[in-house]
């Protein structure tokens, strides 16, 4: 099975949005280089986050998101983000009215289904999750393997936690990967067992 690794672009004070659910800046570096990351063009980064990122993105065949991304999204209209092969999404709800069922989404209750259901889709390929409050989940149930973090220089001072609301200490290895792009500092950390 391929490793879990929970991943996002947080402020440095553990953000990955404001308290409207906006990231604000944490996408910026994004946009911050000049070689396209994937075929939309739109996305423009620098030679070192494209080398870094690019091989990342390129071994994940299923994110886990929570059912509140999942809709603030519209479901990246049935088609999932950045060449992903499946999305599993962590609901207690039922898929949304008229969901093309052929969508390779996958409605699950509670994340440990999440993470059973993402391992049999992603075969030897990784597992990501999303940071927030289902990242958060996946951590505190033992079942993130690594750390995987694109900081940005911006302070919130408040919003929505990288690891949502864990409330007991997680000890990660020191990190294996310190990469400085354009706006952006890409760390890798094991999760220590």
């Amino acid at each position: 099975m391929g490793k879990v690794v929970m991943y996002g672009s947080v402020s440095v004070d553990g953000f990955v949005a404001d308290e409207n659910d906006q990231p604000g800046p944490l996408f910026d570096w994004l946009s911050s280089g000049d070689i396209p990351l994937d075929e939309s063009g739109e996305l423009k980064v620098s030679q070192t986050s494209y080398d870094y990122t690019r091989a990342y993105w390129d071994q994940i065949g299923v994110t886990i998101v929570g059912r509140h991304v999942f809709d603030m999204t519209d479901g990246w209209d049935g088609k999932p983000p950045s060449g992903i092969d499946h999305v599993v999404v962590v609901t207690h709800r039922p898929e949304p009215e008229g969901w093309d069922p052929e969508a390779p989404f996958h409605f699950v209750d509670g994340v440990e289904a999440a993470v059973a259901k993402a391992q049999e889709l992603a075969g030897d390929r990784l597992v990501e999750v999303a940071a927030g409050d289902v990242g958060g989940q996946v951590l505190a149930a033992g079942l993130v393997d690594e750390v995987r973090m694109d900081v940005v220089p911006v302070v919130f001072g408040s919003g929505k936690r990288y690891f949502g609301s864990v409330d007991a200490q997680h000890l990660l290895e020191d990190p294996d990967v310190v990469i400085q792009g354009n706006r952006v500092l890409h760390l890798r950390y094991r999760v220590r067992r």
